[in-house]
């Protein structure tokens, strides 16, 4: 008997400790997430004032970039979030952020490619690296495929088929066989 109640306090302390850090955990994603905006603020500021004087495309990949890493870092917050709340780890979210960090690197990938390309600079070193960023290009778009088609199975694979049997009961139908809906006076 003794043994049992100690294990049951050693789970609860455990339990507890669990919180305590998936909490600290949380607080400095969004700590991060915060200057990781903030970031992207103030690039997006230096970015508005140069396309005043200058189109430079990198400036905007460095803005995209920068908010797309604020996602990802959203979307595990969320993830801490329910792993708290519900004392699970879910799968979800995880695909959810590697199909961000995904598309991510594809638009890095499109944007260097087309200031690669531009004219005068063309190297035999740059065929290289562009044919390399192409199947690089190629996979990341085949990940992006698998991640939608596993985060679509997940989803489909969690609706609970009881569930349109609980919803209630339909409107009663009007004589002419379609649905009563109210009148402007009953309204």
């Amino acid at each position: 008997m003794p043994d049992n109640k100690l294990r049951k306090h050693f789970g609860d302390y455990l339990g507890m400790a669990e919180v305590a850090i998936l909490t600290i955990l949380a607080i400095l994603i969004s700590l991060t997430a915060l200057v990781a905006i903030a970031r992207s603020g103030k690039l997006l500021w230096d970015t508005w004032h140069q396309w005043m004087v200058v189109t430079d495309t990198q400036l905007v990949l460095r803005v995209l970039d920068q908010l797309l890493v604020v996602l990802m870092l959203v979307e595990i917050l969320h993830t801490v979030r329910i792993s708290i709340r519900s004392h699970t780890l879910v799968t979800e979210p995880f695909l959810v952020v590697g199909l961000i960090a995904s598309i991510r690197r594809i638009l890095v990938i499109t944007l260097e490619a087309a200031t690669m390309t531009k004219e005068g600079k063309w190297t035999p070193d740059g065929a290289s690296i562009f044919h390399a960023s192409m199947i690089e290009l190629g996979l990341l778009g085949l990940l992006v495929l698998v991640l939608v088609f596993s985060i679509t199975l997940l989803r489909r694979s969690s609706i609970n088929p009881d569930e349109d049997f609980e919803q209630s009961e339909p409107a009663p139908k009007s004589p002419r066989g379609t649905r009563a809906t109210p009148s402007a006076h009953e309204a």
